[in-house]
């Protein structure tokens, strides 16, 4: 078993490394090199923008929209989705799967922050700053590597087409909410939470490539032993 697992965990941290320093890059080239062009300028006038018409109805849609990207509410979901892809497809691939994505953003994310430090949007922020700089957005990564891994294994499980289309529009769309949650209450700068979605999405790949070793874009996995999400999707 060990003899199997390190080849492949030694090929998810090479990748994560590499990804870590693209995105760490990115952070230096933002913060570094281009905080004297006129992009500042543009991210500022997005925040402000967003900032000038906040309502009382929004600030309170956005606050559970930002919610769901908190560590707690990640967590909690992927536990539950871990356990319940085990319990339904008797294997720990697809829940290791998920387990991986989430865990390799976060890492990214995590080491990313101890050397790249930008001082969040000049805007009244709605939610307590943590002790992190803005770059990336935590809850955008979190978010995009759980629910579009999520979505991933719909589309590769599920055979009713109404479901599958359903869970996957609204699977793909929390990401898209949490960014825009995370800007409205003046968190994250758009190029925050622009690489934050980069780092899930390569993570979602890694660990589809070098965990259920197939391509996020190609056929679904062999789906025995019996019950699957398949057949529990056609119910």
């Amino acid at each position: 078993m060990l003899t199997r697992v390190a080849p492949i965990a030694a090929r998810v941290l090479l990748s994560l490394a590499v990804l870590w320093a693209v995105i760490l890059g990115l952070g230096l080239l933002l913060t570094k090199v281009l905080d004297h062009s006129g992009l500042p300028g543009v991210e500022d006038d997005v925040n402000r923008a967003l900032a000038d018409n906040r309502t009382p109805r929004m600030n309170d849609v956005t606050y559970l929209l930002s919610g769901l990207g908190n560590t707690g509410a990640i967590v909690g979901a992927l536990i539950v989705v871990a356990i319940a892809l085990r319990l339904l497809l008797k294997r720990w691939n697809e829940s290791l799967f998920l387990i991986v994505a989430v865990a390799g953003q976060a890492l990214v994310f995590f080491c990313v922050q101890l050397l790249v430090t930008r001082q969040r949007p000049h805007v009244k922020r709605l939610d307590s700053s943590p002790p992190t700089s803005s770059f990336p957005s935590g809850h955008t990564g979190a978010a995009t590597a759980l629910f579009v891994a999520s979505a991933l294994l719909v589309g590769w499980y599920v055979q009713r087409r109404w479901i599958k289309i359903l869970a996957i529009t609204v699977l793909l769309a929390v990401p898209l909410l949490v960014a825009y949650g995370r800007l409205y209450r003046g968190m994250h700068h758009p190029t925050d939470v622009l690489v934050a979605m980069l780092n899930g999405l390569v993570c979602v790949a890694i660990s589809s490539i070098l965990v259920l070793h197939r391509k996020p874009w190609g056929d679904a996995p062999d789906p025995s032993p019996a019950r699957t999400l398949a057949s529990a999707g056609s119910r």
